[in-house]
């Protein structure tokens, strides 16, 4: 799902719903598998996140997941707004 305003109202409200905060929050993204994506991905989250990439089978795309520690549904959010700056990224 591309990272859109429909898609971050829901999460907001979702994220508000359920859970304690703080918590540990995974994020789950496909991009097109380039080092430049990734750089941007990486300066979006903090150097304590600890990220998992895997490369599709031809080498086209890769997905991510990061854990972090957040403290609020709204800095979940925010993460999700800086990383809809990179082109074809998508949010799972």
């Amino acid at each position: 799902m591309a990272i859109d305003s429909d898609f971050l109202e829901r999460l907001g409200k979702q994220l508000g719903d359920h859970g304690h905060w703080p918590q540990v929050y995974m994020f789950k993204f496909i991009m097109p598998d380039n080092n430049r994506n990734y750089a941007i991905l990486r300066s979006i989250f903090s150097e304590l996140s600890k990220f998992t990439v895997r490369h599709s089978s031809k080498g086209k795309y890769m997905s991510v997941t990061i854990r972090e520690m957040m403290m609020d549904p709204a800095e979940v959010i925010e993460r999700y707004k800086k990383a809809s700056i990179i082109e074809d990224i998508i949010a799972l």
